[in-house]
């Protein structure tokens, strides 16, 4: 009886810290607002902060951290710590916009890339689009946000009232809801067919699959593991994950697509860190779309309304858990 004791307690011992499961209840999710932004907290640790100045191009999330101070996310433009590769520099850690917006009958800067009919809210390219923060309500563990996205020389394109609503699933388990609100109040709105959207995140250099590292993977709910199994396909989640940091505990992160969303979505990841989940792109961006060229619209005064779900979690898919956290999402 003292053998088989021992050997169970040295199994105890062996779990990583973020896999032990304790009886005390979930960490409490806490929701400030902040001259700089808006803090998302599970107890005392920080999980995640939503960046609004007015100076930068959209709102965005940084940083995203799984386990206390370690950011599944990469910190590059906003930071410049570490090796992260400096590309892309509207890879912001984690954001929403589309990168052609077209605006019917409103007369808009051009973009500088030609390739954009309307407004390019996804780049930062020469006359970009730019996403403003306005306000933001808290009530419990839910915030409700409001933005103007505005063309290249500031006229208003649509309204969005985006709210996130903050849950603790676990121990070093947290989702965070978005509820997407679109309203073409000035003209009716088109979205342009461009794989340049649309709930995006740039993971860190050490998680994507370009690292070649065993722990790093790219899964989706249909069964695909990395790139070419999942890029352009249509999925309602797509998980990344992989070490926190050279040596580091393996975290992950997933981005949910409710299924009773009037769109599917589409996914544009990629090896060298991108997961982007995007209702718009047709046709023309994406193979799991063949045959669909309907553009999406607005008409002008009515609304588009969205849900996404964006799961922190330790460790990778498996043992974060994710297929079990969707289907809290998805209810």
């Amino acid at each position: 009886m003292r053998a088989t004791g021992g050997f169970i307690a040295l199994l105890v011992l062996a779990l990583p810290a973020w896999a032990e499961e304790k009886a005390d209840p979930p960490a409490k999710a806490r929701i400030e607002v902040t001259k700089d932004g808006i803090d998302f907290y599970a107890g005392s640790d920080l999980v995640t902060t939503y960046l609004t100045s007015s100076k930068q191009s959209k709102p965005y999330f940084y940083p995203v951290n799984p386990l206390p101070k370690l950011g599944v996310t990469r910190s590059w433009p906003i930071e410049d710590v570490g090796d992260e590769k400096k590309d892309h520099p509207h890879h912001r850690s984690l954001w929403f916009c589309h990168g052609d917006v077209i605006p019917e009958g409103m007369e808009v800067t051009k973009s500088g890339d030609k390739r954009v009919k309307g407004v390019d809210f996804w780049s930062e390219n020469k006359n970009h689009g730019k996403i403003v923060f306005l306000d933001a309500k808290v009530d419990g563990n839910k915030v409700v946000t409001r933005n103007e996205w505005r063309e290249p020389g500031g006229k208003k394109v649509m309204d969005e009232t985006r709210t996130f609503t903050f849950e603790v699933l676990g121990k070093n388990r947290y989702l965070i809801v978005f509820d997407i609100d679109l309203h073409a109040g000035e003209c009716p709105i088109t979205f342009g067919d461009t794989k340049e959207g649309s709930l995006g995140l740039r993971v860190r250099k050490t998680i994507a699959l370009e690292t070649g590292k065993a722990h790093n993977q790219m899964t989706d709910d249909k069964g695909g593991s990395g790139e070419k199994a999942v890029w352009g396909k249509v999925a309602n989640w797509c998980d990344y994950s992989g070490p926190l940091g050279e040596g580091g505990p393996v975290g992950g992160i997933t981005i949910f697509a409710d299924p009773k969303n009037p769109i599917d979505t589409a996914w544009h990841s990629r090896g060298y860190g991108l997961m982007a989940a995007n209702p718009f792109g047709r046709a023309d961006s994406f193979p799991g779309r063949k045959g669909n060229t309907e553009l999406v619209k607005i008409a002008k005064g009515e609304h588009l309304k969205l849900r996404y779900g964006v799961f922190i979690h330790a460790g990778d898919a498996k043992d974060g858990k994710v297929a079990e956290a969707y289907k809290v999402f998805a209810k």
